[in-house]
């Protein structure tokens, strides 16, 4: 029998979560952000809860080709443009749409021999200072790929630096609309924190296209101001193990490597098929909630590569072979969110689910 750990993907929160963006989204057309393998839950695994985007946008030309492969003849972003000439020969089969944030890839263009002019998305860089043109360079970047026979629609894209803080978007946003505001094409402005934070947009500053990226897999952007259940988001993904051995402890016993936990009362423990090598985050300590046979509980002892230990003593009726959910929904229906677990790691959501190791056997359950 394998070991007894398993991530779901749940599609029928996808599609929730799809709903709810549209919802967010209003006019504004769709890319669903499949990058980094679906955020760790996998291109193949996610396609059917999704196949109500307006479009696709993610990172790598292969995954691009996987999409394509399962049938989307729809558009496809590449987020961060091609990384070499020869992908840009890709970009010709597969009708890519990608983004420009330099001009190295203006010189790629230049030189590309195509018989299909391309799309591609502008990028400014409006004070997140990672890729695209700042303001003052972004129009004669235009005027450079507007001269090129290789392109066909020119359209606008930024990424905010502040949606899910305090600071927020106003001035990044004054400024792409200031730079951007005589220029003829479509844009692509928002992202999940920013769609969900600011509902009051007009219609221009939502832009044609918005991205939604962790608000689809059900995590909230801007966590702990406000939880997924505030949103109206719902787990896209659980991870669950069981329980494979019980240990009883009496005062005074310590726990798992380093001792890192000491008993103060009798209590029962269960050990528990997931580590660190599993994904599971290594820095969750004491006092991480877990669910066992869907009552919540709590982590006890260090994180080891291949186990956890879990707090039993107030679940008389659990022990071996007790399901224990990591995060995400147990098979009662009750919900511990990654982001509560993630911040207890001292990180976010994103990672957690980005870091399923390969070992971990995954089910689509279709419901």
């Amino acid at each position: 029998m394998p070991r007894p750990i398993l991530a779901t993907i749940h599609t029928a929160a996808l599609q929730h979560n799809l709903a709810r963006a549209r919802q967010a989204a209003q006019d504004a057309k769709l890319w669903c952000v499949v990058k980094a393998n679906a955020y760790g839950h996998g291109i193949e695994q996610v396609f059917d809860g999704m196949r109500a985007a307006d479009g696709f946008a993610l990172l790598e030309p292969s995954e691009a080709q996987r999409i394509r492969d399962l049938g989307w003849r729809g558009p496809i972003l590449l987020l961060e443009g091609v990384f070499d000439a020869r992908d840009l020969e890709l970009c010709s089969r597969l009708n890519l749409w990608h983004t420009v944030h330099c001009d190295q890839q203006i010189d790629w263009l230049a030189a590309h021999k195509t018989q299909q002019p391309h799309r591609v998305f502008l990028k400014m860089n409006s004070g997140m200072n990672r890729l695209g043109f700042t303001a003052e360079r972004y129009r004669s970047a235009w005027a450079r790929l507007n001269a090129l026979p290789q392109v066909d629609e020119i359209s606008f894209i930024t990424h905010f630096s502040d949606a899910d803080t305090a600071k927020g978007i106003g001035a990044a946003l004054a400024l792409f609309t200031q730079t951007t505001v005589d220029l003829p094409g479509e844009r692509s402005i928002c992202n999940s924190a920013a769609l969900l934070r600011h509902p009051d947009m007009s219609a221009s500053e939502r832009g044609d296209w918005v991205r939604g990226g962790i608000l689809l897999y059900g995590s909230a952007p801007d966590y702990p101001l406000q939880t997924a259940d505030d949103w109206g988001l719902q787990p896209t993904m659980t991870l669950s193990a069981k329980v494979i051995g019980v240990q009883e402890l009496q005062p005074g016993d310590t726990v798992g490597y380093g001792s890192a936990f000491t008993a103060d009362k009798p209590m029962r423990i269960g050990v528990v098929a997931c580590g660190y090598a599993d994904g599971y985050p290594r820095h969750c300590g004491n006092g991480t909630p877990v669910l066992v046979d869907g009552q919540r509980s709590r982590l006890i002892g260090r994180v080891s590569m291949d186990m956890v230990t879990v707090d039993l003593t107030d679940i008389p009726q659990a022990g071996w072979g007790s399901e224990v959910t990591l995060w995400g929904r147990a098979a009662n229906g009750s919900v511990l969110a990654i982001d509560e677990v993630a911040h207890a790691a001292g990180t976010v959501g994103y990672e957690l689910m980005c870091a399923v190791a390969p070992r971990v056997p995954v089910v689509v359950d279709g419901h």
